[in-house]
C-alpha cells in the first residue's frame, strides 16, 4: 500500500525515499513495480465520442533504485522503465547523484535530480491516487518529466527544511550569439513546527534557450491532519515571460480518510488553466486497499471536463508492490 505518512514527509522534503532492504553496509535497494487497467470513456465536443474510447492492461513502470555510501558521501541511482520508455525494452536513469553531508544539518547534492516543489510527489509511492491532479507543466513532482541537473544545497532541521538549487536542462545548448540559455534555480522551503500541519511551497525559475519561453513557476502546498483524516491542498502558477501567453493558474484540494487500518478513501478535486479563458476540471473518487505491508490497491474513478467542453469518464485499477 502507499504509505500515506512516507508519502506526505516525501512531499515535503523531509526526506528522501522509503525504507530499503539492506545489501551490506554499504548499499541497499528498494524500488516498485506497478501495473494497472485503465478504461476511458471520451466525449469529445464537436465530434462524435465513436472511436475515442479507450481500454489498457499492462505493467505501467519499474524501478529499481540502489542506495550507497561510502567514505562520508551517499548517492543513488534510480533506473526506471515507463512513461517515456517502453516495459520490457530498456531502463532509463531516472535520477542518479551523490550528496555530501556536513554538521548542522546542511548537505549539497549534485547530479540529476527531481524538483522539491509539488505536493504529488515522484513516483507511485508518492501519489494517494492513480492519476496525478494537474498536467505536466504543473507536475512539478514527476521527475519523469521535471528533471534537473545540477548542484542543490540543502538545509533541515526537526521543524523545517530550504533547498536551494542550480540546474540546467539535461542536453541543454550552450549560449551562442543567436541563442541565451541561462541556469534554472529553485527555492523550496517546507515547516511542520505546527502540530498536524505541514507546509511546503517555493519558486523554480525556467530559462529556454528561445527567451520568449521564459517563465517563473510559484507553488504553494499544505497537509493538515485532522483524526482520520488528512486535508491537503496545492497551488500553483506559471508566470510566462511571453506577452502572448496569459499566466496560468492550477489549484487541487484533495480529502484522505482512513476508513480503517488498511482501507482508505480519497476525494480531489483540481483545475489548471489551459490557456487564456479557459480551464479544465476534474473530480475524482479513489478508494485504496492495503493488501498488505507491500502491496497495495486503489480503484479510481475520475470525472474530468476541458476548456473546449470535452469530457472524459475516467476509470483505473492500480496494483503497488514496493520492495
Amino acid at each position: 500500500m502507499k504509505n500515506k505518512i512516507m508519502a506526505m514527509l516525501v512531499a515535503f522534503g523531509l526526506v528522501g525515499s522509503v525504507s530499503a532492504i539492506e545489501i551490506n553496509d554499504n548499499l541497499s535497494i528498494n524500488g516498485f513495480i506497478d501495473g494497472s487497467y485503465v478504461s476511458k470513456d471520451n466525449n469529445v465536443a464537436g465530434a462524435a465520442a465513436s472511436g475515442t474510447d479507450s481500454t489498457d492492461i499492462g505493467l505501467d513502470e519499474i524501478e529499481i533504485n540502489f542506495l550507497f555510501s561510502a567514505g562520508g558521501v551517499s548517492g543513488e541511482l534510480h533506473l526506471d522503465s515507463g512513461e517515456d520508455s517502453e516495459i520490457g525494452e530498456n531502463l532509463d536513469i531516472e535520477q542518479v547523484h551523490l550528496s555530501y553531508g556536513f554538521e548542522g544539518g546542511l548537505s549539497i547534492t549534485a547530479g540529476i535530480i527531481g524538483s522539491s516543489l509539488g505536493l504529488e510527489r515522484e513516483d507511485p509511492g508518492g501519489l494517494y491516487t492513480y492519476s496525478r491532479a494537474f498536467s505536466d507543466d504543473f507536475s512539478l513532482g514527476n521527475v519523469d518529466v521535471h528533471q534537473q541537473e545540477g548542484l542543490r544545497l540543502s538545509y533541515t532541521s526537526d521543524q523545517f527544511s530550504v533547498a536551494i538549487s542550480a540546474s540546467n536542462a539535461q542536453d541543454a545548448t550552450e549560449e551562442t550569439a543567436a541563442t541565451e540559455d541561462d541556469l534554472d534555480w529553485e527555492v523550496s522551503l517546507a515547516y511542520t513546527g505546527i502540530e498536524n500541519l505541514a507546509l511546503g511551497g517555493g519558486v523554480q525559475t525556467n530559462n529556454e534557450e528561445n527567451v520568449v519561453d521564459d517563465n517563473t513557476i510559484l507553488n504553494i502546498h499544505a497537509g493538515y491532519t485532522m483524526g482520520k483524516a488528512l486535508i491537503a491542498a496545492e497551488w500553483s502558477n506559471i508566470d510566462s515571460d511571453t506577452t502572448a501567453t496569459a499566466d496560468l493558474d492550477a489549484y487541487q484540494i484533495l480529502v484522505d480518510y482512513d476508513v480503517s487500518d488498511v482501507l482508505g478513501l480519497v476525494v480531489r478535486y483540481a483545475e489548471e488553466d489551459e490557456g487564456a479563458g479557459t480551464n479544465a476540471d476534474s473530480v475524482t473518487i479513489a478508494p485504496n486497499y492495503a493488501i498488505n505491508d507491500n502491496l497495495g490497491a486503489i480503484l479510481e474513478y475520475t470525472n474530468k471536463n476541458a476548456g473546449d467542453g470535452s469530457d472524459e469518464d475516467f476509470l483505473a485499477v492500480e496494483l503497488t508492490f514496493t520492495f
